[in-house]
């Protein structure tokens, strides 16, 4: 008989913030936690520029929320507590999170920066009931590391995830096929994953207020006011269905992509195009320090009502020039995005080609090699006297895009 499948949906509570706590509180022991103030992580409070990226409990309380702008949120909390994002301690808090959670099972997506799926099938027996685990990783997590998680098990991604945002900090959640009814249904449509504020208004529009409501609704109905894809896709989450596999994290040899999560959302295609630019040239470093090139670009982007989606592209031949990435992302950037606001940008190369040789395109000229031999020496230069040694004309205009945010990933 086949195994029923075990889920975990691991989610970092008030992730920037609490990283912030645990790094500050390790160096000094006496340190105001943040967590306990009306606080969030997000742009400069003087100049009043940026949007929350993160924020306290008392915060959410005072009706501040993620993604809106500062100055928004201190008209609602004039003595609210801003502090600016610092990527590097995230990145190194994210990782001692990931080698934790491999101790457990190899079959781990990472979703976001804070967020993990484990396929916990075949090896949660070794440790005990699901919830009993969840509980167990729970408590590892705040003693070892610092920080405090929530967790959702259940047979599927979905169910997983939307446990995982059960009540919190700091707890584990069921959601299993036969808790839907109980603990799922009740709540308002726009809790149920992949629902963003378009389409809340869209469904609400059709008397749908819960997630029972649009569990239940004509499937018909649902297609013809919002697409048969999409229609379809929520129909499923609605009634807990999802068959998604967990997917294995490619290693370092599979693929090289970087994102960037914006100060202020963009609606202009050039302003777009100028940072999968600052992308490009990330991953082409990556790319040739690697001595790979890839065979597949991928582009990815997430709108203000957080719906991502991505478009790529096999190449004619490998690339790992600068020029090359940036040509091709712009194009599929063009052709899939419909010119909603975008909070999010990312690129992705993959199908990597680490031969000593590759077939060559029959149009690659000698401009091509002339853009090969530049990349190499801004890349030597960069290596010796750092990465802003040499930059870019237009990034010396466009610093509040460019200038933060653009680690690898």
């Amino acid at each position: 008989m086949e195994k029923k499948r075990i889920i975990f949906h691991v989610d970092v509570n008030s992730a920037f913030l609490s990283w912030e706590c645990a790094e500050q509180l390790k160096r000094d022991p006496n340190f105001i936690d943040l967590r306990q103030l009306p606080s969030a992580i997000g742009g400069d409070k003087n100049s009043r520029h940026g949007i929350i990226l993160a924020k306290s409990t008392k915060a959410k309380q005072l009706g501040i929320v993620t993604g809106e702008p500062i100055v928004s949120a201190l008209k609602k909390c004039p003595s609210l507590v801003i502090v600016p994002p610092n990527f590097q301690v995230y990145t190194k808090y994210s990782e001692s999170l990931i080698n934790l959670l491999l101790e457990y099972t190899d079959k781990l997506q990472q979703f976001s920066i804070d967020e993990a799926f484990l396929d916990m099938t075949e090896t949660c027996h070794l440790f005990g009931e699901p919830l009993e685990v969840a509980n167990q990783i729970r408590t590892r997590v705040q003693k070892e590391l610092g920080f405090t998680v929530n967790i959702g098990v259940s047979t599927n991604k979905l169910l997983a995830k939307m446990a995982s945002d059960f009540k919190k900090p700091n707890l584990c959640h069921s959601l299993y096929p036969q808790e839907i009814k109980e603990k799922m249904w009740p709540l308002p449509v726009d809790e149920l994953f992949f629902v963003g504020r378009s389409a809340q208004k869209k469904v609400e529009a059709l008397g749908i207020r819960t997630i029972k409501d649009l569990a239940t609704m004509d499937l018909s109905i649902l297609k013809s006011h919002l697409g048969t894809k999409y229609g379809e896709l929520i129909y499923r989450y609605a009634n807990g269905i999802d068959d998604e596999e967990v997917k294995t994290e490619e290693g370092p040899n599979k693929g090289y992509g970087n994102s960037i999560t914006l100060f202020k959302d963009i609606t202009d295609l050039n302003l777009a195009n100028h940072v999968l630019l600052a992308l490009s040239e990330t991953v082409s470093s990556n790319l040739r320090n690697a001595n790979v090139k890839c065979n597949c670009i991928t582009v990815e982007w997430k709108d203000y009502d957080f719906v991502t989606r991505s478009h790529q592209t096999t190449l004619e031949s490998p690339v790992n020039t600068t020029n090359q990435i940036y040509e091709t992302a712009c194009k599929l950037l063009k052709e899939g995005w419909d010119m909603t606001p975008l909070r999010l940008l990312g690129i992705r190369a993959t199908k990597l080609n680490t031969d000593d040789y590759c077939q060559l395109s029959l149009f690659h000229t000698e401009k091509d090699e002339k853009l090969e031999k530049l990349d190499l020496a801004i890349d030597k230069i960069r290596n010796k006297f750092g990465t802003d040694s040499i930059k870019r004309a237009s990034f010396l205009t466009d610093s509040a895009i460019c200038k933060h945010h653009l680690g690898k990933k």
